[in-house]
């Protein structure tokens, strides 16, 4: 399936979805209530087969959290990005993507760990770098740490 094919079948199934022009990726914005529905159909469907989440991470953007995924299809060799802004900055949630592509039950776990992202429905969401009493979360823009931290 080339991009515009792609891009034509992703809108089909989120009407509301964002397209965002990228050069190397195909990239959408994903209501996040919406997120879990359509991962199963990006998998699930032979015309689309996303078999292979290679890379989840998350963005502080300042007004909002971002969780970005990366996706392959390892039979089709099309590619594709989804973003999913959380609603609240300060108690942000996303659905959890581990029970469909079990890479993302650590990278979820490290998104938690360093943002604060709440993944709903993780099976083991807890801190995987810092300790369990670690006060906030070190890739927030807003985070201050008075000893670790050096400030230009």
């Amino acid at each position: 399936m080339d991009n515009a094919t792609l891009k034509d079948r992703i809108l089909s199934l989120v009407p509301d979805a964002e397209y965002q022009e990228n050069k190397q990726f195909l990239t959408f914005v994903i209501p996040p209530e919406k997120l879990h529905d359509l991962a199963l159909k990006l998998k699930q469907e032979a015309d689309l087969a996303f078999d292979y989440l290679f890379c989840l991470t998350g963005v502080d953007m300042v007004k909002y959290l971002e969780v970005v995924y990366h996706l392959e299809s390892t039979i089709h060799k099309h590619q594709l990005v989804l973003k999913v802004r959380t609603a609240d900055r300060d108690n942000g949630s996303v659905d959890t993507v581990c029970d469909i592509w079990r890479t993302a039950e650590f990278h979820e776990r490290e998104v938690y760990d360093l943002l604060g992202v709440k993944f709903t429905n993780h099976p083991d969401l807890r801190r995987l770098f810092l300790e369990e009493d670690w006060k906030g979360h070190p890739l927030r823009k807003d985070y201050v740490d008075e000893v670790n931290i050096v400030e230009l």
